[in-house]
């Protein structure tokens, strides 16, 4: 099952953390993967080389996702070399964290940029392919801030939260013509961006987890695969928790 031999998936931020996990999941069950990068393009490299090494397929495209231009020339790069693009898996992002009072405008069109509007660009570019050949899986990587809130997330929360709007209407455009579109919404996941919590901010947030844990990238990446597979040709405009309970 799950098999995504014949396949080609471009991941946004793939050069680590989740992005990284969702590139070699995808490339175990077959898929030709190309990891995207902004500025780290040996991370990015040894993505790739990782995966060959294991018998897969993989290489390399650099672009800033905020930059609708460099997009729309990645994604076309991408698709001339590999002949189509089957697979967006829309990951790019960032967090500025602080109180509402203290938000700034700067840091609020930054999040926006990367978070948003890079998000849809690649799903705007990436869907030309996906209509031609009548099958594509877009997946949007959420967060579960997005449903739920937090303090000190107003911005970030405002992004994520807006992915899911973006999926729902994306699926109903694209539906006739075998695309899907659908959101994953992280709960607390060991990635670079948590590990600067305190062990005190960390004990606190496991708490409020009833699987009393934290999550791995791979759990994250296990559900990507699910969500791009052909057996998932059902599932449209859905928002999947992978989040230990935090958030039901």
């Amino acid at each position: 099952m799950f098999g995504l031999g014949g396949r080609v998936a471009l991941v946004t931020g793939g050069s680590r953390g989740i992005g990284r996990a969702c590139c070699e999941a995808l490339a175990a069950q077959g898929a030709t993967v190309v990891v995207n990068y902004v500025k780290g393009e040996a991370a990015a490299t040894e993505v790739a080389q990782s995966i060959a090494a294991k018998g897969g397929t993989a290489d390399v495209q650099g672009f800033d996702v905020s930059d609708s231009k460099a997009v729309d020339a990645g994604v076309e790069s991408v698709v001339k070399r590999h002949g189509k693009l089957d697979i967006l898996v829309a990951n790019a992002g960032i967090s500025i964290d602080g109180l509402l009072l203290r938000l700034k405008d700067d840091d609020l069109d930054k999040l926006w940029a990367s978070n948003v509007r890079g998000a849809i660009a690649c799903a705007r570019a990436g869907s030309r392919s996906m209509m031609r050949a009548r099958w594509g899986r877009i997946v949007f990587m959420s967060s579960v801030v997005a449903e739920m809130g937090n303090a000190g997330q107003t911005a970030y929360a405002a992004t994520k939260a807006a992915l899911i709007g973006a999926a729902k209407s994306i699926a109903r455009e694209y539906g006739s013509r075998n695309v899907t579109a659908n959101v994953i919404a992280p709960g607390y996941i060991d990635t670079d961006m948590t590990a600067a919590m305190t062990p005190e901010q960390r004990e606190q947030l496991v708490k409020i987890v009833p699987l009393g844990r934290t999550g791995a990238a791979a759990d994250v990446a296990a559900a990507c695969v699910y969500l791009v597979s052909e057996e998932a040709g059902y599932v449209t405009g859905q928002v999947l928790r992978v989040n230990g309970g935090m958030y039901v």
